[in-house]
């Protein structure tokens, strides 16, 4: 999984998941930030996962066990 952070004027940390549209956080340190969307990912991949669907960057798909 692909994560982009950047800090911002206001000095908050946003960070986005590049494989999943829409999944993105703030925070306002970087590890924070980084932890929060990394769990955002988790749930979409999950409930995904409970419905058949297919996720970009799940484990699977991008060869990790």
């Amino acid at each position: 999984m692909s994560i982009e952070v950047e800090q911002e004027t206001d000095g908050r940390w946003i960070a986005e998941a590049v494989d999943f549209p829409g999944a993105m956080a703030y925070g306002a340190t970087q590890a924070d930030t980084v932890r929060t969307v990394a769990r955002l990912v988790e749930g979409i991949v999950a409930e995904r996962s409970e419905h058949d669907e297919d996720s970009p960057g799940a484990p699977h798909q991008a060869g990790v066990s």
